[in-house]
């Protein structure tokens, strides 16, 4: 089966509708655009040709090349047979299954019907088809032109024949597919549920400012901190989707909703659109202090631990000691300790001890708890020190580890595969690294450690260690 030459019909010209119309057009397809609301596919198609005219202006595309495409484009005023139809209405049950009962009675039986949903099941929306083997998940991100990532979501009835020939056609008009079970959240949005309930959760434990967690994540390679991130989003937004994944898995508790976020759409703080969330707008997050600090002194160094990470302390410490077989990683420096955090306390190895999060840039912002004269220590080993509350697995750590979690319960439930996560995540994303990219970096043993010390601070299965990482 082949979608390559297919005649689509794209329903539905608001942003995602418009945006897969102008891929599909621009990949050589004839494409029909269908909205139910008067007058919107041929607003859609106007601003179409705004788009395309830009792209010729910036000699992303020729002149012939943009007007072809949209030549392609046809705006419709009832729904037509064809090879292929995507669906991108509003995201209600019941509203796509009306459309798909009406499409299935003008459509051959061979044709495909592919809905943009992103967080609807695809099995619950076949119920009730004639041909529920024919429906398919074709899950592309905002801005869709732009955005790599197609998630094709197969639900229990899916025939193969269709989840292939959608996948191949993602990638003929140059997106990356990654194929999903019709679970809840997909990949993305079910990976991506920790990166936000971990900043909330420090906010909740009052260990850290919204700031501070955004600029140790960023500074970890993250493009935008967790909350600069939901107040984009918008808090009504980002708090529904939590809801959603919450009631779908049937109120598993590492899904849990945050208080904090709740208060904040509780009193209309939803971000960027409403010109106030974690931040106010348009002025944003605050700047940090700049760190100054007199450079430490000390009569023996000791580098502990093997690695990548040691190798860059004894690069930045001329004539520091090496101790190998140490089971522990970080600087004694005489009788002081600084140790990478392995979800244990500063306070649980006693006075004289601080621990520091896991730095994946060898500079930048980073979390510390413990002695104070950790701060020193970590400039001098070129991180900018940012102290926070003495709580298991810091911010990166922790923020990290329940990626990977997450991820690794994903494939071991047959979601996806560990190379259709990490694509998902840095493609969907824009994750620096993908959540097995990590593990590899990092080691499946101490993410379950860390894991565990958090499982045991705060008693209850938010952090119980995925299967497949034991």
């Amino acid at each position: 089966m082949t979608l390559h030459n297919a005649r689509i019909l794209v329903v539905g010209a608001g942003l995602m509708g418009a945006g897969i119309a102008q891929v599909a057009a621009q990949a050589g397809h004839e494409v029909l655009l269908f909205d139910a609301r008067s007058g919107a596919a041929e607003a859609a198609k106007a601003k179409l040709a705004i788009t395309l005219a830009g792209l010729v202006d910036k000699g992303r595309l020729t002149t012939e090349a943009a007007q072809a495409a949209l030549a392609r484009i046809t705006p419709v005023d009832a729904l037509a047979p064809v090879d292929l139809v995507i669906e991108a209405i509003v995201e209600n049950l019941d509203i796509k299954r009306a459309l798909f009962t009406e499409l299935e009675s003008l459509l051959p039986a061979e044709a495909v019907i592919a809905t943009n949903t992103s967080s609807i099941s695809v099995t619950a929306l076949a119920r009730g088809m004639r041909h529920p083997e024919r429906l398919v998940g074709m899950h592309f991100f905002n801005p869709v032109p732009l955005m790599k990532l197609v998630e094709v979501v197969s639900g229990l009835g899916t025939s193969p024949a269709v989840a292939k020939a959608v996948f191949d056609l993602a990638g003929r008009w140059g997106k990356t597919a990654v194929h999903t079970r019709s679970t809840p959240g997909f990949i993305v949005n079910r990976i991506a549920r920790p990166y936000y309930a971990e900043a909330l959760m420090l906010l909740q434990d009052r260990a850290a400012t919204p700031e501070l967690i955004d600029a140790v994540l960023r500074a970890a390679g993250f493009r935008m901190g967790p909350c600069e991130l939901m107040d984009l989003i918008g808090h009504d937004t980002n708090f529904a989707v939590t809801n959603s994944v919450f009631a779908a898995n049937f109120f598993d508790r590492r899904f849990t909703p945050s208080l904090v976020q709740q208060e904040l759409v509780d009193a209309g703080y939803l971000g960027r659109k409403s010109w106030r969330g974690f931040y106010g707008y348009p002025d944003g997050a605050p700047a940090l202090p700049i760190v100054s600090i007199t450079p430490p002194r000390a009569a023996r160094v000791v580098v502990h631990g093997r690695g990548a990470l040691a190798e860059r302390f004894v690069a930045n410490l001329p004539g520091a000691l090496r101790e190998l077989g140490s089971d522990w990683m970080g600087l004694a420096i005489d009788d002081r300790q600084l140790r990478l955090t392995d979800g244990r306390r500063a306070r649980d190895f006693g006075p004289g001890t601080a621990v520091f999060d896991l730095p994946l840039a060898p500079a930048g912002d980073i979390a510390y708890a413990g002695d104070a004269s950790a701060a020193a220590w970590l400039t001098w080993l070129g991180l900018v020190p940012r102290e926070v509350a003495d709580l298991p697995g810091l911010v990166v750590a922790r923020t990290i580890a329940m990626l990977v979690n997450e991820a690794a319960d994903a494939v071991q439930q047959g979601v996806c595969d560990e190379a259709g996560a990490d694509a998902a995540m840095k493609l969907g994303v824009n994750y620096p690294a993908g959540p097995f990219e990590w593990l590899a970096f990092w080691g499946a043993e101490p993410i379950a450690m860390l894991l565990d010390r958090l499982d045991q601070h705060y008693r209850g299965e938010r952090y119980r260690v995925s299967p497949y990482l034991r």
